[in-house]
């Protein structure tokens, strides 16, 4: 296999993410909240709304649920706790406090761990922040998806831009001090022009008087089999087409790039290398993760689990002292080194290291993958040098595809 020229000195790793991990790396914990008020028309997640009398006996599950797992790392750190869903901001602040506290009795919880939690920018009070705070949390992700007006009645979002802002604002008067913002793009009928006005809002600090820590961008992707996908099968809605979306997110990356912005992943944004996702990390880095909760996906020791979806079935599974876990996959070798390179490639600043991927898998990158990485090299969707292999600019909008060619 030919190499690239070393990388220039700006384009070195700025984050530090090594891919993939070793099977002594620190993990996460997944914990999922399967709740919400209502179902937003292209959400197919794992949700349920008009349940909220089982949250109770939810968190009872949940922390049964974690004492299943702790054998399987061998008293190994965790390095990140991750409360997604759903809307975990559905919880009161005692019962986030509650699964916390049952993770420290359980896990080995690094003294720096990043503790995040989603929410629901209508369920943002100072006092619930603090809170959540006063629980563990010290990172917390708001999701926006939008400031415009119609963008959220499209999106099915119940709040308002101004919602957002007092959520963001309420957390930093709590004390958070690590705030992300999810925002979906391409949305049916959203112009280029709405789309600069939401990220120029977000970065002088007109939403909550200052500017969020981590940005994730998301391009909507019109899920099979939900009510947005049956709108544009009807022709209600019209999704804009690839060249459109790839324009979204050059003029997100312009525009976070000139604001000194870090893209240290395909969607994700950090205003400094600090504020990364380190829990995400795991993932992208191939890592283990315990996955409690309704639905939640679990990886360890090469096996990758899935719970119970139904939240009944999953509290009535754990009060029988039942393992709530409905499948097991134990992961091919050749299916790990594929999703090492998958997974790695979407780190943009670190892609996937030569030494570390050698150490994890005992082979090297260009023995399993040799006339693959050097197609895409010669396409110029790959840089690839001495020590590590990264998406070129052009192989960033052409992730999914490059990504692919590694299963």
């Amino acid at each position: 296999m030919r190499l690239s020229a070393p990388a220039a000195p700006e384009a070195a790793s700025t984050v530090g993410f090594e891919a993939p991990a070793q099977l002594d790396a620190p993990y996460g914990v997944y914990i999922h909240i399967p709740f919400c008020d209502h179902i937003c028309p292209y959400c197919d997640f794992n949700t349920y709304a008009g349940q909220s009398e089982r949250i109770p006996a939810y968190v009872e599950a949940v922390k049964r649920d974690a004492e299943h797992w702790s054998p399987r790392f061998d008293r190994r750190a965790a390095a990140s706790v991750f409360i997604g869903g759903g809307t975990p901001s559905l919880l009161a602040p005692s019962q986030i406090a509650e699964i916390l506290a049952a993770c420290r009795e359980t896990f080995v919880i690094a003294d720096d761990a990043e503790i995040s939690m989603e929410s629901n920018p209508s369920d943002l009070t100072e006092r619930y922040c603090v809170g959540v705070i006063d629980a563990g949390v010290n990172r917390i992700s708001i999701g926006a998806q939008t400031l415009d007006r119609r963008g959220l009645r499209v999106l099915g979002r119940r709040h308002e831009s101004g919602t957002t802002a007092a959520a963001v604002k309420a957390a930093r008067a709590a004390g958070f001090t690590n705030i992300s913002l999810d925002f979906i793009f391409g949305w049916p009928g959203q112009t280029l022009d709405q789309w600069r006005s939401d990220l120029d809002r977000v970065l002088h600090g007109e939403v909550g008087g200052s500017p969020p820590d981590h940005l994730s961008l998301y391009g909507l992707i019109v899920e099979p089999g939900t009510p947005m996908a049956d709108a544009v099968r009807r022709g209600i809605l019209t999704p804009v087409d690839d060249d459109a979306a790839a324009d979204f997110t050059k003029l997100a990356c312009t525009i976070l790039d000139e604001a000194g912005w870090l893209r240290y992943e395909i969607a994700n944004w950090a205003s400094g290398p600090e504020k990364a996702s380190r829990h995400n990390a795991v993932y992208w880095r191939n890592g283990d993760y315990a996955g409690i909760g309704a639905g939640a996906h679990g990886h360890v020791g090469g096996d990758r689990t899935m719970n119970q979806p139904a939240p009944q079935r999953y509290i009535d599974a754990l009060r029988d002292g039942r393992s709530p876990i409905t499948n097991t996959e134990t992961i091919t070798e050749r299916t790990a080194m594929g999703e090492t390179m998958m997974l790695g490639l979407r780190l943009l600043q670190d892609g996937v290291s030569r030494k570390a991927f050698r150490l994890r898998h005992g082979i090297a990158m260009e023995a399993q993958f040799g006339p693959s990485l050097d197609r895409l090299r010669d396409l110029g969707l790959l840089d690839i040098d001495h020590e590590r292999v990264r998406l070129t600019e052009r192989g960033a909008l052409l992730a999914n595809s490059v990504c692919a060619e590694f299963l």
